[in-house]
C-alpha cells in the first residue's frame, strides 16, 4: 500500500489528483478594471485575452492571470503573484522605464533599485498593481 504525503518526500509515494498535469490560472483581484487593464496590459506588456464584467484575462508565459473584479480588495500583507525572471537588474530597470515604482521595505537591505538578496541567494523587488497588490519579480 503506498504512503499518503503531502509534501515532496523522496521515496514517498503520493495519491495523485491529477491536476498536476494540468495549466495553472493565477489570480488577483481588482476593484476597477480600468486602470487595472491600463497597468497589466499596457505597463507590464501582459497580452490582454478577453474582457468581460467578470475579469480580465491575460496570457503570461503560457499561464492564464485572471484580474478578477470584487467590490473591495482584501489587502494583503504578502506578495500576491511574481515573475522569475532571467536577469531582475534588466527586468527592474524595464520596470521603472515603464512607470512602475519599485518598493522600499524598512528593516532589509534593498540596492538602489529596490532589490533584496535573500539568505538563499535569491534576488527579490517588490512592486504594486493600482489596487495596491504587492507583485514581485525574482531571480534564483
Amino acid at each position: 500500500m503506498a504512503k499518503r504525503s503531502s509534501g515532496g518526500t523522496t521515496g514517498v509515494r503520493r495519491k495523485q489528483s491529477g491536476l498536476e498535469f494540468q495549466n495553472l490560472i493565477a489570480f488577483v483581484a481588482t476593484q476597477d478594471p480600468i486602470p487595472a487593464r491600463a497597468f497589466y496590459r499596457d505597463r507590464l506588456g501582459l497580452r490582454l485575452v478577453s474582457e468581460d464584467s467578470f475579469a480580465l484575462a491575460f496570457e503570461v508565459g503560457g499561464t492564464m492571470l485572471r484580474v478578477t473584479t470584487v467590490k473591495e480588495v482584501a489587502k494583503a500583507a504578502y506578495t500576491v503573484l511574481g515573475w522569475q525572471v532571467p536577469n531582475i537588474l534588466r527586468a527592474a530597470k524595464s520596470l521603472e522605464k515603464a512607470g512602475v515604482s519599485l518598493e522600499r521595505y524598512a528593516g532589509i537591505e534593498q540596492d538602489e533599485l529596490g532589490i533584496w538578496k535573500s539568505p538563499s541567494g535569491a534576488r527579490v523587488a517588490w512592486f504594486k498593481d493600482p489596487d495596491g497588490n504587492t507583485l514581485s519579480i525574482t531571480q534564483f
